[in-house]
């Protein structure tokens, strides 16, 4: 990092590098001010010209296009290693997940060579496996499951929810973490295998 930043444009660059793979493209001014909390789009500029000039940002030509770091090693691994946030999934009671175009930065231990996708938690029936609500799920993306395995199940073709899944002949059962849930049951044709759990994020405030 070059000496002659000040400290607020060394926390701009960094927090465009921790964004850099949770922005479905790359910030304009307006979406960084108000990431930032910034009231004032034309200091927010000065502070952009000045890592343009010291070659950390890319020049601004348009306005309205987005603030893109100079390629390095780094951005290019950051965004390797992003992810799709499909939405919010209930892990209490089946509810339908949400698509949302955002991108989760995931480390590559959390996840598997295959497709994969990541749902934000939300409920308490997963507790007992150490699934909080609010948690982010890491989903290999597939449509088969062996049974004991965490699974997104699509239920009736609408609603989504993360259980454990156990699949016997004539039917297929749907296990909380929860000492105070019962399983639910169904039909096989009721229910699709929409991925299975590889990997679990936390943050903590």
């Amino acid at each position: 990092m070059p000496p002659a930043l000040t400290r607020r444009q060394m926390e701009i660059y960094e927090f465009l590098k921790v964004q850099l793979a949770r922005f479905a493209h790359p910030p304009t001014l307006d979406e960084l001010c108000d990431a930032l909390g910034l009231r004032s789009r034309g200091s927010l500029h000065k502070q952009i010209q000045a890592l343009v000039d010291a070659g950390l940002v890319e020049p601004m030509n348009n306005l309205r296009r987005g603030i893109r770091l100079v390629a390095t090693e780094e951005a290019e691994a950051a965004e390797a290693d992003a992810l799709p946030l499909l939405g919010t999934i209930a892990a209490g009671r089946p509810i339908e997940a949400v698509a949302n175009p955002e991108a989760v930065r995931v480390p590559p231990h959390l996840r598997t060579d295959r497709p994969c996708y990541v749902l934000k938690v939300r409920g308490e029936s997963m507790i007992d496996e150490g699934i909080l609500d609010g948690d982010w799920v890491v989903i290999e993306q597939r449509d088969h499951a062996r049974n004991g395995e965490i699974v997104v199940a699509l239920v009736d073709g609408s609603e989504a929810t993360l259980k454990r899944i156990e699949q016997r002949p004539g039917k297929v059962l749907l296990h909380a973490a929860n000492p105070t849930l019962k399983p639910m049951a169904y039909r096989p044709g009721q229910v699709q295998i929409q991925g299975v759990l590889v990997g679990q994020m936390r943050r903590y405030h």
